[in-house]
């Protein structure tokens, strides 16, 4: 059982007008995370906390409770309460609504998993028609991808794969890989770690 002793009364004031905005989100998570469930915290700040709240939705959606309180002393006033100990399951996207509305000839990457908080990482990929990704080899992670929608090929080391919607995809750490997209174009999901950076690195030379 989790023990949700009090660590703060039952509403704890943070006046973050001394601090500087570049430290005050950090120091509004770092309170919340050390309230017990059914706690609140009462935010004092000298503007409407917008950015704020949007960054509350992207890591703890259904999890806190947002009270406006009336402004006092030229102080923006707010309610925080806490009614989960972790960020709460969510749907994070409809893919079939992203891939009618999105252009068949972009390119790049048309979803990111936003959640700053998280072990993973997910994309979902864009590859124009007859597009491609060049060859190189993957980072020092595996990959997993799942292809939505369209067709095309994925280059390895010694063979093709060929591509068609509902391929499910292992890609080891490391492996040479080229995408490339059929006349419908391509899309697909990853998942993989998360890391800093995925860096591409260029293939090894082979003999001619």
């Amino acid at each position: 059982m989790p023990d949700h002793s009090m660590r703060y009364p039952a509403e704890y004031e943070i006046d973050v007008r001394p601090i500087s905005r570049q430290r005050r989100h950090p120091v509004i998570f770092e309170a919340y995370k050390q309230l017990s469930i059914g706690q609140s915290l009462i935010l004092l700040n000298d503007h409407e906390p917008c950015g704020l709240r949007d960054e509350f939705e992207r890591e703890l959606a259904g999890a806190f409770g947002w009270e406006a309180l009336p402004i006092t002393d030229a102080a923006h006033r707010v309610r925080i309460t806490k009614h989960a100990s972790t960020p709460l399951p969510r749907v994070v996207a409809d893919t079939a609504a992203l891939l009618e509305s999105s252009d068949y000839e972009t390119g790049g990457s048309i979803w990111q998993l936003e959640p700053g908080t998280r072990d993973l990482d997910s994309n979902i990929i864009a590859l124009p028609a007859n597009g491609e990704i060049g060859l190189h080899n993957g980072p020092e992670l595996d990959v997993l991808i799942f292809v939505l929608q369209g067709s095309g090929a994925l280059h390895t080391e010694l063979n093709v794969i060929q591509l068609r919607h509902g391929a499910l995809l292992w890609l080891p750490r490391r492996s040479e890989r080229r995408f490339v997209a059929g006349p419908e174009g391509l899309r697909y999901l990853t998942v993989h770690h998360r890391k800093p950076t995925l860096n591409i690195t260029p293939a090894p030379n082979r003999p001619q």
